[in-house]
């Protein structure tokens, strides 16, 4: 089986310049709560158990920090909480067994206390399958399934993979500035090749979600041309996720320091809905959710909390 380019469309409530993707599973059953992606824009929470994450610096490195943290999250409202014990960017090697002591007493813990979904931002099968194990049911693979055992490992769970762009190693400097000729084809074709070794794999397409990865290995200038052409990665027909929360590309489009991203960060988020996207992964979980029940109001999904203005 291989993956076909499928034309985004305009559903009935839809406004124009709305994309609404037509995805091969549109509902679907992650975990202990099923979401209706025709209809739902849904809310990944982020909390990092590192010492170094770009945004939080450390706050939830403790483990009683991040587990309430992930309470938290699901409290206000996030749909699904994602957690990370090794950053992305440039930095030391952390070994398995270390990030597994990050992140496993985490998902244990917050998979007692909530059905809120637990994905797990890892690059390592074997942290994925400890943690699947302890409760998680979405492994976020920033590295796109570049371990062939990751694929392996997820096909053989309930679990549900997100495939992301990216070019080079976690954790490593890129020797040369990155460079696209043309950054939407470059970014869809490598995600097809990717789902399609998700698929040959045996992982379902109902358990496959692709992220345009905003950000990694990519500048501001890249990111931004990928947000205006994230039509075109939700062509693919799967539910698109979009990390954009405080990413240095909001940064620098504004000119506004970390700790000053959130309003930046629901624009992107807004439009990336607008677009497409169907699951937006952010750090303030209020707003977030706040910005994304909006969208689905307005598009119609939803009906309001209450409708006395006026009556």
């Amino acid at each position: 089986m291989t993956t076909e380019q499928r034309e985004p469309s305009l559903q009935a409530g839809a406004a124009p310049g709305w994309v609404v993707p037509d995805l091969r599973d549109p509902v679907r059953t992650i975990g202990r709560r099923t979401f209706d992606f025709d209809h739902r824009v849904a809310v990944m929470a982020i909390v990092n158990r590192t010492p170094d994450s770009f945004h939080d610096q450390g706050a939830t490195f403790a483990l009683d920090q991040a587990v309430a943290a992930a309470v938290r999250a699901a409290e206000q409202g996030a749909d699904w909480v994602d957690i990370g014990g090794v950053k992305f960017a440039p930095g030391p090697e952390l070994s398995a067994a270390d990030e597994l002591d990050r992140v496993l007493p985490v998902v244990s813990q917050l998979a007692q206390e909530s059905d809120v979904v637990i994905s797990v931002d890892t690059f390592r099968p074997e942290v994925a399958e400890a943690t699947i194990a302890a409760g998680a049911s979405v492994v976020n693979d920033t590295t796109g399934l570049s371990d062939p055992r990751m694929a392996a490992v997820v096909a053989d769970s309930d679990a549900t993979v997100v495939i992301t762009h990216s070019t080079a190693p976690p954790r490593q400097h890129l020797p040369v500035p990155p460079h696209y000729d043309d950054i939407g084809r470059e970014v869809v074709d490598f995600l097809r090749e990717r789902v399609d070794r998700a698929l040959a794999a045996g992982i379902p397409e109902s358990r496959i979600i692709v992220d345009p990865g905003h950000d990694l290995n990519k500048n501001t200038v890249h990111t931004l041309e990928l947000t205006r052409r994230l039509p075109e990665v939700v062509a693919l027909g799967y539910p698109v996720l979009a990390a954009v929360s405080n990413k240095d590309f909001v940064g620098e489009s504004l000119g506004r320091p970390r700790g000053a991203r959130l309003s930046g960060s629901l624009a992107a988020a807004t439009v990336s809905a607008m677009l497409g996207a169907r699951i937006v992964r952010m750090h303030d979980v209020v707003e977030s959710v706040d910005a994304m029940r909006m969208v689905e109001a307005v598009l119609g999904w939803r009906e309001p909390v209450e409708a006395r203005h006026n009556t």
